[in-house]
């Protein structure tokens, strides 16, 4: 491959609580995934990372999660697939508008935390989330786990799939992420990092917890800006990435 996305999960913070270096993120990477106000954010933060993101021609996606501030988005919810479809569709609104304000629009979706790892093997919020994309506009992209309900949902219902690989968490052998409440989830180490990353995008594979190899077919890559240092691992991962000889640019 000789070009790849690298994402961030941007714009978590809310009123006087920082997460991270937004602004400087977005001089790195080359998709945002902007928190929609339900598990982070609000409406100046969300508001200042699409001016950014458009002054630094980096691509807006909705980042939609579960309405659990308290919990960061990170707790399952059992909900009415209707009731989903509706908060769904609440969130892209909400950021669309403020996108639009900025000079910018919102060319993709990507689920956030809980949601996104429920949807990639629950029949009926996995249906719920393409169902909101699908009413609310059928041109926009998503992104999701490789072999994930979701991506299949959406690709049958005519929506552009983009399957993505995470350069700071931790795999299981069968393919998905290890959970957080263990040791090692998280790759804080630069390093290791842009050495994920590199080989996600040269060779499309990932070595698990437990030394498995597996092929994760991504294009593109993301670092969570709640991880410890996050700003120096995206620059880490984009440097490793065009020293390998790796164009950074969005899938759209």
């Amino acid at each position: 491959m000789t070009a790849i996305d690298l994402n961030v999960d941007i714009a978590e913070g809310f009123g006087a609580w920082r997460i991270a270096d937004d602004d400087a993120l977005l001089t790195v990477v080359s998709s945002a995934n902007i928190a929609c106000g339900f598990h982070a954010g609000d409406p100046g933060t969300m508001r200042r990372a699409c001016a950014t993101a458009v002054e630094h021609g980096v691509t807006i996606g909705a980042h939609v999660g579960y309405r659990d501030l308290a919990g960061f988005g990170r707790r399952y919810l059992d909900m009415v697939p209707a009731e989903l479809v509706d908060d769904v569709l609440y969130q892209l609104g909400a950021l669309s508008g403020i996108a639009a304000v900025a000079g910018g629009r919102v060319r993709y979706v990507k689920p956030h935390g809980a949601l996104y790892n429920t949807i990639g093997h629950d029949e009926k919020q996995a249906a719920a989330v393409v169902e909101a994309v699908r009413l609310f506009d059928p041109t926009l992209a998503v992104l999701g786990m490789p072999g994930s309900r979701w991506l299949a949902l959406a690709a049958d219902a005519g929506l552009s799939t983009v399957p993505e690989a995470f350069a700071d968490r931790a795999y299981t052998a069968e393919g998905t992420l290890v959970s957080r409440r263990e040791p090692g989830a998280v790759v804080s180490d630069p390093a290791a990092v842009a050495a994920r990353a590199v080989r996600f995008a040269v060779e499309g594979t990932v070595e698990a917890i437990d030394g498995t190899v597996l092929n994760v077919a991504a294009r593109s890559v993301c670092v969570h800006s709640d991880t410890p240092g996050s700003l120096e691992l995206a620059r880490a991962a984009r440097a490793g990435l065009v020293g390998a000889g790796v164009r950074v640019e969005s899938f759209l």
